[in-house]
C-alpha cells in the first residue's frame, strides 16, 4: 500500500512538472512563466507598456535550512508563496523562478511610484515572523522591480535579465530592499561583463604583465625582497586599476587563471634574474583567498618552479587575515602543502581583519606585514604609532621579520627603523617596476640612506625657528662653526612641518611669534618628537610661562635675550651631547633587541624543525607499530635478533615453534637453534641451514639488516622444511 501511495505522489509531481507548476509552493515555475510572458508580450507589441515585474530574493535563507533543516526550510517557502499571493492580488502571475527566489508580474503598467509601493509591500510582508512549528522565524528579501513600459523591452529575456540586474543591486546594498531598474543601472551592469570578457583575453598576452616593487632591509639598507604586482593595460592603451579588476576578476571567477599566470611568470622571471648574473632574490605573490581553496595550487606553483629550475625558498605566498580566520579545510591544506613544498609564507595587511594569533603560532610565518592604513599616519597619530609597535613586538616574540608597507616619508621610516621594523616597501624607496627595471636596480646596489637605518648615527641637526630673518642670521653665522646641519623655520608651523619631513636633534626656538608661541610650538614638538633636545629664547618678561613649560618637560633649557654668544654656543653643543647620549643608549638598545629578535627568530625555525622531527618520529613510530603488528600475525615465523644473538623480537608463529619455552625474548639465539653454526650463504645474501626443533625440520634464512635503514641485527624466518626428492 505505501508503495502504491508513493508511486501515485511520484504521477503526481511528474504532472504538476509537466504542467509548469512547482511543487512545492503550487506557484509557476520559471520555465512556465518565461512562456507565459512570452505569450503576452507578442500579443501587445502595439502597447508593451503593459507589464511590470517584481523579483524577489530571500536574505540569508540558507541559514534557516542550515539551523532548522530542509523541511522547515520549505514550509518557510510555502508560506512565502502564499504571502505573496495575498499581498499582491493585483498580480497576473506568481511565480517560484529559483530555490529561494519568486517573480511577481503585473498585467498592467506602473510609474516608478506605484511600483516602488508594491514592493515596500512585499518587504513589509516578508518580515513578519514565520512561525513553524511553533518556532518564530525572521526574515527579509531583497527586490528588483521594472516596468516594460520603461524602458524598451524586446523580448522576455531582456526584460527577465533586467530585472536580474535589479535584484543583484538590492542584495549588494545589504538586503531589505527594492531597487528599481533603470538603463544607466544595465548599462553599468553590460560595462562590467564586458570589462569581464576584455580581462579574459588580456590573460596569456601582454596586457596583463607583472611589476615588482622592493622590500629593504632597514638594518643594511639593501633590497632584501621583491613583491610581485599585476598590472593591467588594456587594448586602448589605458591603464586599469588593480583594485578595479583584482575585484573583477575575483567575482567573475577568472582569478584563478590570473593567479596561475602570475606564478608562472614570476617563475620565469626569476629564472631570468638569475641567468643574468644577480643575486637571487625572493619574490612574493599576492594570492587570493579565491585561489587558496584551489587544490591545485599547491601543484602549479611546484609545476612552475620545477619548469623554471627555481628553489622552492625563492618564492614566497601572500596571504591575508581572511584565508585564516575562514579556517577552510582546503585553505588548510593547500597551507600544509606549501610548507611541504618549502615555499615561504608572508601574512599580509595584518591587523586589518580578525586576526588569527593562534595560527601566526602555528604556521612558520616567515614575515608579517603591517597594513598601509597604520603606516600612513605614523609618527603624527598616536594610536597608529602604538600599534605598528605592539604588531613589530608581537611578531617579534615569535621570531617573525616584520614590513611596513606604504612608507612614503623619511619621518615615517625612521620612526619604523627606530622601533625595530625590519623591512619597509613603499614609494620612499621606489615605486614597482618592470621586470627588465628592476633587474637595472639590482645590478645598481641602489640603497636607503645611512641616517634612515636602525643602527646608524645620523648627522647632527639643529632646528633655528623665529619670525626675526635678522635673528635667524645671526644665529646661523654664530653656529655655522658648529660639526652639525642647521634648518630654519620662521614659526611654529614651519617647524612642524619640518620635523615630519626629517629628523632633528636640538630645537632653538624664539617666545614670541605670531600665530603659535615658542612654548606652544615645543609643546606640540615634545609630544609628537619627543626624543629632541629643546631651547627657548625668551626675554625675562615671559618668565612665568617659560617656566611651566619647564616644569612640563616641554623645553631642557631657556635662555634670556640678548644672548652671550658662547655660552649659547655651549648650551647648543651640551645639547647635542645630551642627545648623542640618549641616542647611544638607545642604538645599543637596538643592538640588543635585534640580537634578542634574531635569536627568536632561530628559535622559532629551530623550533619548527623540532616540531617537524617529533611529528617524523610519530610517524615513524606508527610505521613501526604497523610493520610488528603485521609481522605478529603472518604465518611465516620470524625472529629478530641484535648484534649480541639475543632475541629481541618473535611473532606468535615463531613463539608457537618453542612452546616448551614461556617467551623466547631475551633468550641466546645460539642456544635456540644450536643448528644455525652450520649456516651457510645463499643467493640472497643471507645465511641458510637446516635446522631441527622439536623433532621436526625447518629451513632457517637470516638476513643481516641495515642495507638501506639505520636497523641492525639480523633477521630470521623459519619455514618448515621441503626436502627435494
Amino acid at each position: 500500500m505505501e508503495r502504491l501511495i508513493a508511486n501515485q505522489d511520484l504521477r503526481n509531481e511528474t504532472a504538476l512538472n509537466a504542467a509548469g507548476v512547482d511543487v512545492l509552493t503550487g506557484l509557476l515555475t520559471r520555465t512556465a512563466l518565461q512562456k507565459q510572458l512570452n505569450e503576452f508580450l507578442a500579443k501587445s507589441k502595439h502597447d508593451p507598456a503593459g507589464l511590470s515585474i517584481l523579483y524577489i530574493g530571500l536574505d540569508r535563507f540558507k541559514s534557516v535550512n542550515r539551523n532548522f533543516g530542509q523541511y522547515v526550510g520549505d514550509l518557510v517557502l510555502a508560506q512565502v508563496a502564499e504571502r505573496l499571493k495575498t499581498c499582491c492580488r493585483d498580480a497576473a502571475i506568481v511565480a517560484r523562478t529559483g530555490g529561494d527566489e519568486f517573480a511577481v508580474c503585473l498585467y498592467k503598467n506602473c510609474d516608478q511610484n506605484a511600483l516602488a509601493a508594491e514592493g515596500q509591500a512585499i518587504l513589509k510582508a516578508i518580515r513578519l515572523p514565520f512561525v513553524i512549528l511553533g518556532r518564530h522565524i525572521l526574515l527579509t528579501c531583497s527586490i528588483g522591480a521594472a516596468s516594460a513600459g520603461s524602458e524598451p523591452i524586446g523580448d522576455v529575456f531582456s526584460l527577465l535579465g533586467f530585472v536580474d540586474v535589479a535584484l543583484q543591486q538590492a542584495k549588494d546594498r545589504g538586503g531589505d530592499n527594492c531597487q528599481l531598474a533603470s538603463e544607466k543601472m544595465l548599462a553599468g551592469n553590460r560595462h562590467q561583463l564586458d570589462m569581464v570578457e576584455a580581462l579574459r583575453g588580456a590573460i596569456g598576452t601582454e596586457q596583463l604583465f607583472l611589476k615588482y616593487q622592493p622590500l629593504v632591509d632597514l638594518q643594511s639598507g639593501l633590497i632584501c625582497d621583491v613583491e610581485a604586482l599585476i598590472r593591467w593595460t588594456n587594448t586602448d592603451n589605458e591603464t586599469v586599476p588593480p583594485t578595479y579588476f583584482i575585484e573583477l576578476a575575483e567575482n567573475s571567477g577568472l582569478i584563478i587563471d590570473i593567479g596561475n599566470w602570475a606564478i608562472r611568470q614570476a617563475c620565469a622571471d626569476l629564472r631570468n634574474w638569475s641567468d643574468q648574473g644577480n643575486k637571487p632574490y625572493r619574490v612574493a605573490l599576492n594570492i587570493s583567498p579565491a585561489q587558496f581553496h584551489d587544490p591545485s595550487l599547491a601543484e602549479t606553483i611546484a609545476t612552475a618552479l620545477q619548469e623554471s629550475q627555481i628553489a622552492p625558498n625563492l618564492l614566497c605566498v601572500e596571504i591575508t587575515e581572511a584565508v585564516l580566520v575562514q579556517d577552510h579545510p582546503s585553505a588548510l591544506s593547500t597551507l600544509n602543502k606549501l610548507i611541504a613544498l618549502g615555499v615561504g609564507l608572508i601574512l599580509d595587511d595584518f591587523g586589518t581583519g580578525f586576526s588569527s594569533l593562534s595560527y601566526l603560532k602555528r604556521l612558520p610565518f616567515l614575515k608579517v606585514k603591517i597594513d598601509r592604513s597604520f603606516i600612513k599616519n605614523i609618527p603624527d597619530d598616536n594610536n597608529d604609532a602604538a600599534i605598528s609597535k605592539a604588531i613589530i613586538s608581537m611578531a617579534h616574540s615569535l621570531g617573525i621579520r616584520v614590513v611596513a608597507e606604504g612608507v612614503e616619508t623619511e619621518a615615517q621610516c625612521s620612526f619604523l627603523s627606530k622601533n625595530m621594523c625590519d623591512e619597509i616597501q613603499g614609494y620612499l624607496f621606489s615605486d614597482a617596476l618592470a621586470a627588465t627595471e628592476i633587474d637595472a636596480l639590482l645590478k645598481e646596489g641602489r640603497c636607503l640612506p645611512a641616517k634612515l637605518l636602525r643602527l646608524q648615527r645620523p648627522e647632527r641637526t639643529l632646528l633655528l625657528v623665529d619670525d626675526e630673518s635678522n635673528i635667524l642670521g645671526a644665529l646661523k653665522r654664530l653656529l655655522r662653526r658648529g660639526d652639525f646641519r642647521i634648518l630654519t623655520a620662521s614659526n611654529g608651523q614651519a617647524g612642524l612641518d619640518i620635523l615630519a619631513e626629517q629628523p632633528v636633534d636640538v630645537i632653538v626656538s624664539d617666545q614670541r611669534m605670531p600665530g603659535m608661541t615658542g612654548v606652544e610650538f615645543l609643546g606640540k614638538a615634545k609630544q609628537l618628537y619627543p626624543d629632541t633636545v629643546r631651547i627657548v629664547l625668551s626675554g625675562y618678561t615671559e618668565l612665568h610661562s617659560v617656566t611651566d613649560a619647564v616644569n612640563e618637560g616641554a623645553i631642557y633649557k631657556f635662555l634670556t635675550k640678548p644672548w652671550d654668544d658662547e655660552q649659547l654656543y655651549g648650551h647648543i653643543e651640551e645639547a647635542f651631547r645630551r642627545k648623542e647620549m640618549a641616542d647611544e643608549n638607545r642604538r645599543l638598545n637596538l643592538e640588543v633587541l635585534s640580537a634578542n629578535q634574531e635569536l627568536a627568530t632561530a628559535n622559532h625555525r629551530l623550533g619548527e624543525m623540532l616540531k617537524q622531527q617529533q611529528q617524523q618520529i610519530v610517524r615513524d613510530e606508527v610505521s613501526l607499530d604497523i610493520v610488528r603488528e603485521a609481522l605478529q600475525k603472518i604465518p611465516l615465523a620470524v625472529i629478530g635478533i641484535d648484534d649480541d644473538d639475543t632475541v629481541v623480537f618473535a611473532n606468535d608463529a615463531a613463539q608457537n615453534l618453542f612452546e616448551d619455552i614461556h617467551s623466547i625474548l631475551g633468550s641466546d639465539v645460539n642456544q635456540l637453534i644450536p643448528d644455525l653454526v652450520h649456516a651457510t650463504p645463499n643467493s640472497n645474501r643471507g645465511m641458510q641451514c637446516i635446522a631441527e626443533i622439536d623433532g621436526k625440520f625447518y629451513e632457517v634464512v637470516s638476513r643481516r639488516m641495515g642495507r638501506g635503514s639505520q636497523s641492525r641485527g639480523k633477521l630470521l624466518t623459519i619455514s618448515t622444511y621441503k626436502a627435494i626428492p
